[in-house]
């Protein structure tokens, strides 16, 4: 027979554990958008776009990613982060949408609207207006690898037979620079989720997939995270919609 007083404590601890197996049974977070920032070192009206979209890397609910390009690298200050494939996707962007509209801090909404990176306004507007994404992505431990899981398009208005491109993003959660040159010297200026490799990595055809993707990959660029986004193609091979996305980040179990 239990003491009364152990008696008490045990039912205090089942107490404290209730919420605790409440939250994990919730589970993670369904994503609900994916923020692309354009954005450069040398571009005097990119600050506040880069310091507004920590607040997007915050929430759990949406995959925010800054992908710094270098055509502003001439004003006398090349970018320590950039990449001319993050140059040549924000072109692909234009080209599939027709507009041709390429500049920085530039705001691309799950694959498709683009808005001014630093107007707030406008991306809450364009969150708040978007369709919800199709296809549930999800990404799990296992052993010494990520699984991730593509499912199946609850939209009927998808072909089944869509081709859709499955992109893993690695990128660190915060990098601080100092800028010696161009329209932002002798400013320090800190970049959040900054994507430091962008690569395909399966094809999904509207059946369920799963890929296993080795941790050693994550090791190996020192990266804090990874987002994975399941990505339409456009006619021409373009990047088109987002049709699901997940993220995950540096933990215990890393």
């Amino acid at each position: 027979m239990f003491h009364p007083k152990t008696s008490w404590i045990l039912a205090a601890l089942c107490l404290l554990a209730v919420p605790a197996l409440a939250a994990k049974a919730q589970g993670p977070t369904k994503v609900s958008a994916v923020l692309e920032l354009f954005t450069s070192q040398g571009c005097a009206s990119c600050p506040p776009a880069d310091e507004m979209l920590e607040d997007f890397a915050k929430r759990q609910d949406i995959v925010a990613l800054s992908l710094p390009v270098d055509y502003w690298d001439y004003l006398g200050w090349k970018d320590t982060l950039a990449s001319h494939e993050f140059t040549d996707r924000q072109k692909a962007y234009a080209n599939a949408r027709g507009d041709r509209q390429i500049y920085t801090p530039q705001m691309i909404v799950n694959g498709t609207s683009h808005v001014v990176g630093s107007d707030r306004t406008a991306i809450d507007a364009a969150l708040e207006t978007k369709p919800p994404l199709a296809v549930p992505v999800s990404m799990d431990m296992v052993g010494d690898a990520i699984r991730v899981k593509i499912g199946e398009t609850a939209d009927s208005t998808i072909p089944r037979e869509r081709k859709a491109t499955i992109w893993l993003a690695l990128y660190k959660r915060q990098v601080a620079v100092p800028i010696r040159k161009g329209e932002n010297q002798d400013r320090t200026l800190s970049y959040y989720n900054v994507v430091t490799r962008l690569r395909p990595i399966a094809m999904w055809r509207g059946e369920p997939v799963d890929v296993d993707l080795p941790m050693s990959e994550y090791h190996q660029a020192n990266a804090d995270g990874c987002a994975i986004l399941l990505q339409a193609e456009t006619a021409n091979g373009e990047p088109g919609e987002i049709l699901g996305a997940a993220f995950s980040e540096k933990g215990a179990e890393w």
